[in-house]
């Protein structure tokens, strides 16, 4: 009989998933689901849902929301690419909206870290509501490390 040698431990890392498990906080509120991640980053999903209209005429989602989960994304993305949480606060966040999202579907949002620096992260990502190649809106930005401020 021989000896198997055992596994090493491996560092359990950042998992962005169970921040969306049980729905807390205004993420929860807003429906907002995580979808999947890489090594930098996170996508999420906002289900339509009717009390975030914000044209009742068109039943167009309001971009609050969009906004929200896109700062969500891209704020995971850092954490992804640390492999830890880090507290940090949006610095500057542009979002420009391309078009408006389509009544009924799910709006996708996808946020890449693309660099760190001691005390600041850039981040980029879009929105789409079924087809990436058609962007509902595009993200840039920073986020300033909290004990940067110390």
């Amino acid at each position: 009989m021989t000896d198997t040698p055992s596994a090493p431990a491996v560092p359990p890392g950042f998992d962005p998933a169970r921040f969306f498990r049980r729905g807390f906080g205004h993420g929860g509120a807003l429906g907002i689901q995580y979808h999947a991640h890489g090594a930098d980053w996170a996508e999420l999903a906002l289900p339509y849902d009717s009390k975030l209209i914000g044209d009742t005429a068109t039943g167009v989602l309001a971009s609050g929301p969009i906004l929200t989960m896109m700062d969500m994304a891209t704020s995971l993305s850092v954490w992804l690419k640390l492999n830890q949480f880090r507290a940090h606060a949006t610095l500057d966040l542009r979002i420009d909206y391309l078009r408006p999202a389509t009544p009924g579907k799910t709006v996708f949002g996808r946020g890449e870290c693309y660099r760190i620096t001691r005390s600041i992260s850039f981040i980029r990502g879009q929105a789409h509501d079924g087809d990436p190649h058609d962007p509902l809106a595009h993200v840039a930005g920073t986020y300033m490390f909290l004990e940067a401020l110390a």
